[in-house]
């Protein structure tokens, strides 16, 4: 493939992603480093993360940071091949996309259903499975509030913290009720209720939220 081909297969690639590139994506391609390393240093490109690149002029991305980072999970994978098992932005991080609460979210959390170890101090990486409970949200896997609200109770976060998320959630129509509810059951003896009642986790924590549509969400919690 000739040169000038190839690099328009590399831009190609970073059309579908943001802008940002891969050093697996590009070889792929049979683009040498040689080029990469020209566009480089003409300042065609930029490095926003080891092994992830940006063009430049392709316009602001929100999350850049966090959407570089899952592209480092499965670096010769491009976004549009991927599934929830390749990876899917949670906890803080997923809360932080949806603009829900208040939780600083200083690393970027993912969710996979397999062991794996990042060197990255500012990653962290969960294992699990995520099932249906997540979403694609502006073109990441992310898991719905429900299961955020979820797995910030598991690690014992602020009780308040997670409410107001919740209320968040709710009110922006990102979730329903009822799968909050359902959720977050698991959680309801520790915080000394009966047994699978996610109901009365969830009445807690509105009542925490002092939302003024808590009831209605309550009432349609149960319908």
């Amino acid at each position: 493939m000739a040169s000038s081909e190839g690099w328009a297969t590399v831009l190609s690639i970073a059309d579908e992603q943001w802008g940002l590139m891969t050093t697996q994506q590009v070889e792929a391609t049979g683009v040498a480093w040689s080029t990469l390393s020209r566009q480089l240093r003409s300042g065609r490109l930029e490095r926003v993360a080891h092994g992830v690149y940006r063009v430049r002029g392709t316009g602001e991305v929100d999350h850049l940071a966090l959407r570089a980072a899952w592209l480092q999970l499965r670096p010769a994978v491009p976004a549009w091949d991927r599934g929830p098992e390749d990876g899917v932005v949670s906890h803080r991080s997923a809360a932080a996309l949806y603009g829900i609460g208040h939780l600083p979210a200083d690393v970027h959390e993912f969710t996979l259903p397999r062991r794996k170890q990042t060197r990255r101090a500012d990653v962290r990486l969960h294992r699990g499975d995520v099932d249906d409970a997540w979403v694609d949200l502006r073109g990441l896997p992310v898991t719905r509030p429900s299961r955020i609200a979820a797995d910030l109770l598991a690690e014992r976060a602020d009780p308040g913290a997670v409410a107001q998320l919740i209320a968040d959630a709710l009110r922006d129509g990102y979730d329903d009720p009822s799968t909050v509810a359902d959720a977050i059951a698991t959680y309801a003896t520790t915080y000394g209720m009966r047994r699978g009642d996610g109901l009365a986790v969830l009445r807690w924590l509105l009542e925490l939220s002092g939302d003024a549509d808590r009831e209605a969400w309550l009432r349609a919690a149960t319908a």
